[in-house]
């Protein structure tokens, strides 16, 4: 039996919550099923009962009063008529006879079907025919004026068959009577029938309502729960807390996932400390990088551009003092070296302020674009006048940003619009700015020479030119640069590639700019960190 029982309760636990619910409503619905076809039944008989009782079993007694009334005034007319010869005594026999037959037609009709109370009804009949053969009909012909002899004649046998018909009358009225009474205690009994049935079938339906509340409970809200509290508790950090599976099959399977989940976050979470303490390693080495890229910049901004301003110096001197005394070649050869020196100090200038880009800057505050504009644009006054450039901006935003670093930005973006212009007319220059999302869009668009697509990106590769230094001067820094501090403030800046008169220049600014690595990388090793 044991064995029996443990394969049906492997299948069982085996089942689904859908599974479940399937085979509850099924059993549910075919149990109300049941209850309702018997509710059905009983309120059917009580109808059934009470309409026989109001249409068939009280039409009929009443039907049998009226009908012996109507008998009654036959052998009361009779009787007086035949005594005084009367004819008005011969109204009641006549109206008698009149009721007896539309009582007798209603009585057959009502009795359609009940053998006794339609040989009750025939006794009477017979007995009523024998009465009117013998005695009614005959003192009915009689001549009015005077007694009819034939009345008294036949007193005696006129009192017994009227007596005889009384009887007949009697046991159909007392079988009608005993009819009813039965009729009426059905129905009393199917009504107490009905209200038990229907208090079962309340019943029924309770403890179904109390079975699926309790299923459910047990079966889904329980396990619910407890894979809730499960999950919240992994969720406050306890990673090696497992996830117990209870419930129907497919819960148990959710529950399983979950675990499956936790093991490999735990899994995950070792790689991920192993991958943070290696990362604070090369953060560290990055910082002494750092340091190491701060001493250069020092030694290059100062032991590097001393002897640099000396060989310029020199030169130039040996240009002023000797310009025109030597051939052509020395004159040559002396301007070369002069415009060389002049050329890497300010290669070397450049480098020094990409270099700081992102990594010597200010603490980010409110920056007013607006005035970063026009401080920039009044520095550029001189260029842009000589140019004859015509400069245009939309109301800029307030970012919070590194004021020095939007001031190169501004200053790289429109110095070369302003350079790289067009020989036959004058730099119309226009920066627009728009909320886009999260992010502020901008553009700078002038009307130069433009940059051909295929170009799109190179020019902000560092000391990529596409132009000789002998038709536009500089060192090919410039949208690097302007590339490295969008960048550091949370944006993107490109060439626009669908504009054709001149160039446009997109790029996207962040509200707030994030955080440094360094402000990151404290910031997780923080987190990492136990609580005491």
């Amino acid at each position: 039996m044991t064995g029996m029982m443990r394969p049906r309760a492997r299948s069982l636990s085996a089942w689904t919550t859908r599974r479940w619910l399937r085979v509850g409503v099924a059993v549910s619905l075919v149990v109300l099923a049941v209850l309702g076809v018997t509710g059905a039944w009983v309120l059917g008989r009580t109808a059934t009962i009470s309409d026989e009782l109001v249409d068939v079993r009280s039409p009929a007694l009443s039907t049998s009063f009226r009908l012996e009334a109507a008998l009654l005034n036959q052998e009361t007319g009779i009787r007086g008529y035949g005594l005084t010869g009367t004819p008005e005594f011969l109204e009641p026999y006549r109206r008698g006879l009149a009721d007896e037959k539309t009582y007798t037609a209603q009585l057959t009709q009502l009795l359609a079907g009940n053998t006794r109370a339609l040989d009750d009804l025939r006794t009477v009949q017979d007995a009523l025919s024998t009465w009117q053969e013998r005695i009614a009909r005959p003192v009915a012909d009689s001549p009015p004026g005077s007694a009819s002899p034939l009345a008294g004649e036949r007193a005696a046998e006129s009192k017994t068959a009227f007596d005889a018909l009384r009887r007949a009358m009697t046991d159909q009225q007392e079988r009608l009577r005993a009819e009813r009474a039965g009729t009426r205690a059905d129905l009393a009994e199917t009504m107490r029938l009905r209200n038990w049935v229907f208090a079962a079938i309340a019943a029924v339906i309770a403890v179904l309502a109390g079975l699926v509340f309790e299923g459910l409970r047990r079966g889904i809200n329980r396990p619910l729960e407890q894979l809730a509290a499960d999950a919240r508790t992994v969720a406050g950090g306890d990673f090696d807390h497992p996830i117990s599976a209870a419930g129907p099959a497919d819960l148990r399977r959710l529950s399983d996932e979950i675990d499956f989940m936790r093991r490999r976050l735990v899994r995950e979470l070792a790689v991920s400390e192993e991958a943070r303490r290696r990362l604070d390693a090369q953060t560290a080495d990055l910082q002494r990088s750092n340091a190491e890229l701060e001493q250069f910049a020092y030694v290059a901004s100062h032991d590097l551009q001393e002897p640099l301003r000396k060989v310029s110096s020199f030169t130039q001197l040996l240009q002023r003092r000797y310009g025109g005394q030597l051939d052509a070649k020395a004159d040559q050869y002396i301007g070369i070296a002069v415009d060389g020196a002049n050329r890497m100090q300010t290669l070397i200038n450049d480098l020094l302020d990409f270099s700081r880009v992102g990594r010597v800057h200010h603490d980010p505050v409110e920056v007013d674009l607006d005035s970063v504009m026009e401080r920039t644009l009044s520095a550029m006054s001189v260029g842009i006048e000589e140019a004859g450039a015509s400069i245009t901006h939309d109301p800029l935003p307030t970012l919070v940003a590194d004021a020095t670093q939007m001031g190169m930005l501004w200053q790289n973006l429109i110095g070369n619009a302003v350079k790289f212009r067009r020989p036959d007319r004058a730099p119309e220059i226009r920066v627009t700015a728009a909320r886009e999302g999260e992010l502020w869009r901008f553009t700078v668009t002038d009307n130069g020479i433009g940059i051909a697509p295929e170009y799109a990106d190179k020019v902000f590769v560092i000391f990529q030119r596409l132009h000789t230094k002998d038709a536009y001067p500089g060192s090919g820094i410039g949208l690097a640069m302007c590339k490295k501090i969008v960048e550091f403030h949370g944006g993107t800046i490109a060439v626009d590639p669908d504009h054709r008169d001149g160039t446009r220049i997109s790029f996207t600014l962040a509200p707030v700019p994030p955080p440094a690595p360094s402000t990151i990388a404290e910031a997780t090793r923080a987190n990492a960190e136990p609580a005491p």
